[in-house]
């Protein structure tokens, strides 16, 4: 059985960030951000090349599914749903109705998840991670995810 996590970076150290990955022995992380870079030395260690040197040096497999990414006219449905709620990105405690709509039908309608989990047999993938830099899972669309691989395998999601 495949379990499924969630993971942001926001309010996060380098410590607590990697340490979450390996007490819940993460066999896969995959990666669905549009950018894979994060401004200011707080969250360096989540820019690609550090988080992917990091990642193999901790033996976990790297895995960026672009295809998984909001493209920017998606991105700034939300980014007008909070200006309307009067709050930032990092404050965002749920995503808005009208991003989650258009995510599911642009993105996750076409992507080939039973493809997805395939490959995730194929690799023997226990633990398998999203990650996005939200902090909470359902502020992103890694949860949207999440939840469309947990319907299809009938299993749990745990946010770390």
């Amino acid at each position: 059985m495949i379990k499924i996590y969630t993971i942001g970076v926001y309010n996060t150290t380098e410590q607590s960030y990697f340490d979450k990955l390996v007490q819940n022995h993460i066999d896969l992380f995959c990666d669905i951000r549009q950018r894979r870079g994060v401004r200011g030395k707080q969250y360096k260690y989540v820019n690609s090349q550090y988080l992917q040197a990091k990642l193999a040096e901790l033996g976990i497999p790297y895995l960026y599914i672009k295809e998984l990414a909001p493209t920017e006219e998606i991105r700034q449905k939300q980014k007008r749903a909070d200006k309307e709620n009067n709050e930032t990105k990092k404050q965002r405690t749920e995503l808005g109705e009208l991003f989650a709509n258009e995510y599911g039908r642009q993105i996750l309608d076409a992507f080939n998840m039973d493809a997805f989990v395939q490959e995730l047999q194929e690799r023997d993938v226990k633990n398998v991670l999203f990650f996005c830099v939200e902090e909470y899972a359902e502020a992103c669309h890694r949860s949207l995810v999440a939840k469309r691989l947990a319907e299809k395998l009938g299993c749990e999601i745990t946010n770390l």
